[in-house]
């Protein structure tokens, strides 16, 4: 009598090929919300773009030829997919202000962000998570006092008195720090006219150049900025890093590992932030993305040409397309990190696989 063969083993790929399927119609009805939101605003705001384009001296052939150019006189659902078809090839549109291609001008502004935002999120994180475990390791210490302090002031604090304080203290007064912008002003002619604009990222081109002092002058402008916004991300994460961790170092599991003498430096770093990973990665992903967003006082005091000053001078000027596109950019970026934290959930939790 033959033994009864053994079941056979589901393939994993119709269920990985099913959550892939799943995760691109997520990211695919995400962005077309995004677009219809960003046209209806588009659309009801009490501005004319053919009279912002054509001016107020335009005659009515003028303005109705215009018009039919745009494609306004078509029904709304034509405009609405023409929007998005026009999104989809890269055509945000045209400044009202400068009459170059949003996209254009855009990409110019983004990578001053994104070098700013990245540089404040690493260090928000090297500083925010061993404080939220030192917290949440000794409850009601002085230790813990100290962290829940620096982190409610962070929140308290005005972005834009912190940024004016620390440009009187560490620019004017002890000299420590460079100015506002990103360069100086030799070295900003200097990055120009050699052309080392490759990434936008005035830190990655000027070492891959090997100008290590124009690195060292564009390291001295950032820093204040990006320490400045690193505190604020540092609150959030610290914040939240101690709750995880007291959540986690009171299940059963970690009482186990330190009754079997496991040391108390792996039951923390290693089998209890195994677990604390998952929510930190969202944790961590919200407050980058929310630094990509721009943050506008911080750029305009320290007179930072990114993304959040873009859109802030577009809308002084009224500048539609302009504002429209640097809000799809920022929502594109929302759900780009999003997408990744779920990536990663994978990558670190098996069981999310």
């Amino acid at each position: 009598m033959t033994p009864a063969s053994a079941p056979a083993t589901p393939s994993p790929w119709p269920a990985r090929l099913r959550g892939l399927f799943g995760a691109l119609l997520s990211l695919a009805l995400t962005l077309l919300g995004l677009l219809f939101v960003t046209f209806i605003i588009s659309r009801v705001v009490p501005i004319d773009p053919v009279l912002s384009i054509m001016g107020q001296r335009a005659s009515d052939a003028q303005i109705e030829e215009a018009r039919i150019a745009l494609g306004l006189d078509k029904p709304m659902w034509q405009q609405f997919l023409i929007y998005v078809w026009n999104v989809l090839q890269g055509d945000l549109g045209t400044s009202i202000g400068s009459g170059e291609p949003v996209l254009q001008a855009v990409s110019r502004a983004f990578p001053a962000t994104l070098e700013l935002a990245t540089l404040a999120t690493i260090l928000g994180v090297l500083a925010g998570v061993p404080a939220g475990v030192l917290a949440a390791t000794r409850p009601g210490s002085l230790a813990d006092q100290i962290v829940r302090l620096v982190g409610l002031m962070g929140y308290s604090m005005p972005v834009f008195w912190l940024g004016l304080i620390g440009l009187l203290l560490f620019y004017g007064i002890l000299d420590w720090v460079g100015g506002p912008g990103r360069l100086d002003a030799i070295y900003d002619m200097q990055f120009e006219m050699e052309g080392m604009s490759r990434s936008g990222m005035i830190l990655l081109d000027t070492a891959l150049a090997g100008n290590w002092e124009m690195f060292s002058n564009a390291f001295s402008h950032i820093i204040l900025p990006a320490a400045l916004l690193g505190y604020v991300s540092m609150a959030y994460i610290s914040r939240m890093t101690r709750s995880f961790m007291m959540n986690e170092l009171s299940q059963e599991y970690i009482t186990t590992a330190r009754v079997k003498g496991m040391p108390e430096w792996r039951v923390i770093w290693v089998h209890a932030m195994r677990n604390v990973l998952v929510p930190l990665i969202t944790v961590i992903a919200l407050s980058y993305a929310y630094l990509l967003e721009g943050s506008v006082l911080t750029e305009t005091i320290f007179a930072w040409p990114g993304l959040g000053s873009y859109i802030t001078e577009a809308l002084g000027r009224n500048d539609m397309p302009a504002v429209l596109g640097g809000t799809i950019v920022v929502g594109v970026a929302f759900v780009t990190l999003n997408l990744l934290s779920d990536l990663l959930y994978k990558l670190v939790d098996p069981r999310a696989r």
